[in-house]
This record gives structure tokens, C-alpha cells and sequence, in this order.
């Protein structure tokens, strides 16, 4: 089985930095695409970023400039860099590791005090 466990979530003020890692259970494949979605309450999940193994980095508008996403495409680890967080941020954080379909983490709750 696939499992994706995200870490690095919390709460922190806004201005400041926050870094989330995600980590993949032992698998014979190397996913072809691994990102970021987040979900704020009452809203529909959305992109924060994706990066394809073989492709341009993808991030939301919002979030440019802000974020850096980077993997490890050997242990199927992902990464994202969040600085200078806004309250707009706050939202669940889900991993996401893409190969013939989509697998998620549970998530991880970050909250950005104003």
C-alpha cells in the first residue's frame, strides 16, 4: 500500500516561515508527480504547487514568490517551503504523490495568526 505522511504543520504569526515535508511508505515506483493541495474550511481543495518529474513547476497565483516546493525523487519525498505566511494560508496541507492515479496524505493543519 501507498501511504503519504505530511509533517511540519502548525501555527505560527504572519510574516513568518513554516516548512512541510511529506514522506512515502516503501514503493517499487517513483511517482511522476509529487505537490501541495490545501483546503481552508468551507472552501473547495486547491493547488498550491506540483512538480512533475519531467515538467515545470506549477504554483498557485497566490502563493508565488512565497512558497518553494522541491523534492527528492529518489526516497519520493516532498517539500514546501512557506515564507512570509499570511492568515490566508491557513488551511489543511495535503501531499499528494501522482503515478497511474492519485494517492494523498491525511494532512497537516497550518494556522497563521494575524
Amino acid at each position: 500500500q501507498v501511504h503519504l505522511v505530511e509533517s511540519g504543520g502548525g501555527l505560527v504569526q504572519a510574516g513568518g516561515s513554516l516548512r512541510l515535508s511529506c514522506a512515502t511508505s516503501t514503493i517499487p515506483f517513483r511517482f511522476i508527480a509529487m505537490g501541495w493541495y490545501r483546503q481552508a474550511p468551507g472552501k473547495q481543495r486547491e493547488l498550491v504547487a506540483l512538480q512533475p518529474t519531467n515538467n515545470r513547476t506549477s504554483y498557485a497565483d497566490s502563493v508565488k514568490g512565497r512558497f518553494t516546493i522541491s523534492r527528492d525523487l529518489n526516497e519520493n519525498r516532498v517539500y514546501l517551503q512557506m515564507n512570509s505566511l499570511k492568515p490566508e494560508d491557513t488551511a489543511v496541507y495535503y501531499c499528494l504523490g501522482r503515478f497511474a492515479e492519485d494517492y494523498w496524505g491525511q494532512g497537516t493543519q497550518v494556522t497563521v495568526s494575524s
